[in-house]
């Protein structure tokens, strides 16, 4: 019964089915993994409580970025053949299982159950869920898929909003002890898991031949990067376009992630000594305020892609990104208010290159295995989140060794993301049409749609 439920056939949407159903289902999945970026909120009670330093203590957010991006590279054509339906199960079965052993390891001070629970349990969870609704959006809104999967996406990055203060306030409620800290990820545990289940019962596919009403498919829709052709995952990873975005993400990436672990400790240290402190309530409130600028951005700049194309909105999120790292490595503590306005662009920038990368994808690629080329290109994202949180932490935790403080424990790291997106600048220039020999033949992939239809 349950594997009949599960199964993509069973999820073939009605004729009369709202498409506008479909965000809701992916939101509820993305609002719940996006917990992910409320991890700072948790390291520094796991630092006190557990002894650890802060590069250890970002090991569980590390580890599952990085399963997030093997599992979407391995998982991506399971999702397609099993459904978004199917995906959305394991998500659920996995992350909420992640902080059940996450609380049993905190709870007994055992702090390699919460780096297996929350990273390689919880990260599968996240890889899975992550592009478990991405395709399908696509398929239901081929008219506007950048606003599409910004929908669902800032979701992701929106997570935080909601995960940042109540995870505080239950840190404060339960205490900040080993037992405090298993209460609090074992709540996380039941209440994600009834709220993703939603997402699981809602999510539908659109039929074979479904269209929006009075939509035809445009030939380029003046970007000559608009392709009506498809391409497979196979070929898709022997082509200069995959990998030039490959390098477009992981640096866009790897700058934005740095501030994002960091981001309580971060502004705490930033401002620590001078005449405006702040506390452990300013600095969850940050971590909200960012996530906040991360989840507009996947919306506001993605649906921006779909009227100016995608190439020239990531020269922004790359170009404008460093001056922004600049002015900040520039200006130091001087002004809260710069820092925190740089902070909260640079986190949309951040949240949008993931937002918009489905759609480029789209547009590159066709539609024919979206989904599997996606999660393959989220390999970007697994090393991205080992190298940014360790470039920052690490060169942090050396400074303050040295007996540096304030802004010195980070300008190094700030260059360097400076030079991140710069290099990332360039590989996006060389982005080009794909060439006709990686094409698909019309006639196999009409031979093999009902089994590599991305779901």
């Amino acid at each position: 019964m349950a594997v009949t439920f599960l199964d993509r056939s069973h999820t073939v949407a009605p004729a009369n089915w709202s498409r506008w159903l479909i965000p809701p289902a992916a939101l509820s999945v993305h609002l719940s993994i996006g917990q992910a970026y409320a991890w700072s909120v948790f390291k520094p009670p796991l630092e006190k409580a557990l002894h650890l330093s802060g590069t250890l203590s970002a090991l569980p957010f590390q580890l599952a970025i990085v399963m997030l991006g093997l599992s979407a590279a391995f998982g991506g054509t399971l999702v397609e053949r099993n459904g978004p339906r199917w995906a959305m199960f394991v998500s659920t079965s996995c992350f909420s299982a992640g902080f059940l052993i996450s609380a049993l390891g905190a709870a007994t001070s055992q702090y390699w159950l919460i780096v297996l629970g929350y990273g390689l349990i919880g990260g599968i969870g996240l890889g899975i869920g992550y592009i478990s609704p991405v395709s399908t959006l696509i398929k239901w809104f081929p008219d506007r898929p950048g606003m599409a999967t910004g929908i669902a996406i800032m979701g992701f990055g929106g997570g935080a909003l909601i995960a940042s203060p109540w995870s505080s306030q239950m840190l404060e409620s339960f205490g900040g002890t080993p037992g405090g800290i298993g209460a609090s990820f074992l709540v996380h545990g039941v209440v994600y898991a009834v709220f993703m289940s939603l997402g699981v019962f809602l999510i539908r596919v659109p039929a074979d031949d479904w269209r929006p009403k009075g939509w035809t498919p445009p030939q380029t829709n003046g970007n000559a990067l608009i392709t009506t052709a498809n391409v497979s995952a196979a070929n898709a990873l022997k082509t200069p376009q995959f990998w030039c975005l490959w390098i477009v993400l992981c640096f866009n990436v790897t700058a934005g992630i740095g501030i994002l672990e960091k981001a309580s400790p971060m502004i705490t240290d930033f401002f620590k000594g001078t005449s405006v402190p702040v506390g452990a309530a300013a600095a969850a409130g940050f971590v909200a305020l960012l996530s906040l600028t991360n989840m507009l951005g996947r919306f506001v700049w993605s649906s921006t892609s779909d009227l100016i194309g995608r190439k020239n909105i990531y020269r922004g999120y790359l170009g404008i990104g460093a001056v922004l790292y600049l002015i900040i490595a520039l200006t130091g503590n001087s002004s809260k208010v710069v820092f925190i306005l740089c902070a909260m662009v640079i986190l949309s920038f951040y949240g949008a290159g993931f937002a918009t990368l489905p759609a480029y994808l789209k547009d590159l690629f066709g539609t024919y295995q979206v989904g599997a080329i996606h999660g393959r290109l989220l390999t970007a994202w697994s090393v991205a989140g080992v190298a940014g949180p360790l470039i920052v932490n690490a060169i942090a935790d050396s400074e303050k060794q040295a007996g540096k403080q304030g802004p010195d424990l980070y300008t190094t790291s700030f260059y360097i993301m400076i030079a991140l997106l710069v290099v990332g600048f360039v590989a996006n220039e060389f982005v080009r049409p794909v060439k006709e020999r990686y094409h698909e033949p019309p006639a196999e992939q009409a031979g093999v749609a009902a089994g590599k239809e991305a779901a």
